[in-house]
């Protein structure tokens, strides 16, 4: 016997209490060698701040770090930069990070990277954001802002963040 399709549905927000991860955000202590502090907002389609999403960074060496966006919808990590890695085809990819939100409202989690803006060489080269559409491509590059690196997620809406589908 079938009937109709039941329509999926989001539980939530439960990300703060779900998915605790203890100093999550500082995946390199402070002062370390190299340290930098990332700093950014999620926002939805309106621009409004989503102030209980949870961002997930990965990057080789150092690793993974977890951020709960606060009541403005800011995060924030301490990390050192990753260096540059290869491809599956052999090509190098530019420094960056994988990032991975979860918030009220998604079906399923979002995938997008974080690039540097110092490294305008590598990420000009960069084989998978050669993939995206040349005028989209600044979502993805952070920005030098008062001695931080500057990195917005847009939900959705004018200047929306290029996410990937994995």
């Amino acid at each position: 016997m079938s009937g109709p399709l039941t329509p999926s549905q989001t539980v939530g927000p439960f990300f703060g209490v779900g998915l605790p991860f203890e100093k999550g955000e500082q995946l390199a202590p402070p002062g370390s060698a190299g340290v930098m502090r990332i700093e950014g907002q999620v926002l939805d389609g309106k621009g409004e701040p989503v102030p209980d999403a949870l961002l997930e960074i990965w990057q080789p060496g150092t690793g993974f770090g977890r951020a709960r966006t606060d009541s403005e919808g800011a995060f924030s990590f301490t990390t050192v930069k990753p260096g540059a890695v290869p491809a599956p085809d052999g090509r190098v990819q530019a420094p960056h990070f994988n990032v991975t939100v979860f918030a009220r409202g998604l079906l399923r989690h979002l995938v997008t990277r974080m690039y540097f803006p110092d490294e305008t060489e590598a990420n000009a080269a960069d084989p998978v954001l050669n993939l995206v559409e040349p005028a989209r491509r600044e979502t993805l590059i952070a920005k030098h802002c008062d001695g931080v690196l500057h990195f917005d997620v847009r939900l959705q809406g004018e200047r929306e963040t290029v996410f990937f589908a994995i």
